[in-house]
C-alpha cells in the first residue's frame, strides 16, 4: 500500500487553511503495503488519487473556479464510515477529487456541517499525497469525549453518523524505550524499540488511520537497499510516509534497551504486539516524545501537532 513512499527530512508541521465551530526517519518510515489476505481497514488520509497543482503567486489573477457545483460538493470523500466507532483523536477528514481553489474554500466550509457537543474547527491541510486544496479536516479543540455521537454532512450528498469510543492514548518515549498506554483509567508500560540514530522515528502526535494483521515491508522503497524485505505482523498504521507500530523480532532483544529500527516502533513478538493490535482502533492516539523532527500535519493525521490558535487560523472563514 505504501511501497515507494519515503519520509522526508525537515518538513514542518503545517495546516493550510479552519473556522471555529461549536456543536517524519533521516526520518523515514517502513514503507509498506498490506498483505492480500489482510488489507488495512478504513480509508486513511490522502486516499484519493495523487495529483499535482500550482498555487497562484501573490498579486496574480485569482484561480479559476472549479467546474463542480459547490452546492453538491461532488467528488468529496469522508474518512469515517457510517456507524463506525473511532478513537478520541480521529479528525473528520474530507478529501476531494480535484483541488478547491482558494476563492471557493470558504463556501466549501459553509457546506460542511458537524453536529456534536464539541468545540471544533475546520482546517485546510496540505496532504502529503494530494495537491493543495484537496483536503480539509475538522478537529476538536481537545480530544473527543468518549461516547460522543457525531453527525457530519457534506453538502447535500453525504451524511455520516459515528461514535467516539473509549479513550486510548499511547506515549512512546524513545529515550527510555518504553510505551505508556493509558485507557479507561488504567495505565501500563510496554518495552519498545524505535528508530536508530539517523533513522529517527517522527516526533509528535500521530493518529491511527488503519491496521492490518500483516504488512509487507521493503527497505528498497525507502532507500535502505536490501536491509529488509518481508512481512511484519500486527501492523498499526501511523503516517502516510510509512510509519507503523508493529511486531518486530528485534524488540525481543532490544525492547526497553536500545533503538534499532528503520523508523517504525517495534514491539516484541511474544504477546505485546498482538495485544496492542487487538486493542487499538482507528482514531486512537500515539504520541512520540524525545525524538527529533515533528511529523507534518499532512503526513497522516498530524492535526494535533498544531496549537488551537494555529489550527483555527488555518480556516478560509477566519
Amino acid at each position: 500500500m505504501f511501497t515507494g513512499l519515503r519520509g522526508g527530512r525537515g518538513r514542518s508541521a503545517r495546516a493550510w487553511g479552519a473556522a471555529a465551530a461549536v456543536c517524519a526517519l533521516a526520518l523515514t518510515g517502513c514503507s509498506a503495503r498490506a498483505a492480500a489476505d489482510g488489507g488495512a481497514t478504513g480509508a486513511g488520509p490522502g486516499g484519493g488519487p495523487a495529483v499535482t497543482g500550482t498555487a497562484s503567486p501573490a498579486g496574480k489573477a485569482r484561480p479559476s473556479p472549479s467546474a463542480t457545483p459547490l452546492a453538491s460538493l461532488a467528488g468529496a470523500h469522508v474518512n469515517i464510515a457510517d456507524g463506525q466507532t473511532v478513537g478520541v483523536g480521529m479528525p473528520i477528514s474530507v478529501t476531494f477529487d480535484h483541488p478547491v481553489p482558494v476563492a471557493e474554500r470558504a463556501d466549501v466550509e459553509r457546506r460542511l456541517k458537524v453536529t456534536a457537543e464539541v468545540e471544533g474547527a475546520w482546517g485546510w491541510v496540505r496532504d502529503r499525497n494530494l495537491a493543495d486544496g484537496q483536503r480539509v479536516d475538522f478537529r476538536p479543540r481537545v480530544y473527543w469525549k468518549p461516547g460522543t455521537a457525531v453527525t457530519i454532512r457534506v453538502g447535500a450528498g453525504i451524511t455520516r453518523h459515528f461514535t467516539v469510543g473509549r479513550s486510548l492514548v499511547a506515549t512512546v518515549d524513545v529515550r527510555t524505550h518504553f510505551m505508556t498506554l493509558k485507557t479507561a483509567g488504567s495505565s501500563r508500560r510496554v518495552p519498545i524499540t524505535a528508530g536508530a540514530p539517523g533513522m529517527d522515528t517522527w516526533n509528535g502526535t500521530m493518529v491511527v488511520s488503519d491496521k492490518a494483521p500483516r504488512v509487507f515491508m521493503n527497505s528498497r522503497s525507502v532507500g535502505y537497499g536490501d536491509a529488509y524485505a518481508g512481512y511484519y505482523y500486527y501492523a498499526v498504521h501511523l503516517t502516510a510516509s510509512g510509519t507503523y507500530l508493529h511486531q518486530n523480532p528485534k524488540a525481543n532483544t532490544y525492547g526497553g534497551v536500545r533503538n534499532v529500527t528503520h523508523g517504525c516502533v517495534g514491539l516484541a513478538t511474544g504477546g505485546p504486539a498482538k495485544a496492542f493490535y487487538d486493542e487499538v482502533v482507528p482514531g486512537d492516539v500515539v504520541t512520540v516524545v524525545g525524538s527529533r523532527e515533528t511529523v507534518a500535519v499532512g503526513n497522516g493525521y498530524g492535526d494535533w501537532n498544531l496549537s488551537w490558535d494555529r489550527w483555527r487560523a488555518a480556516s478560509a472563514l477566519n
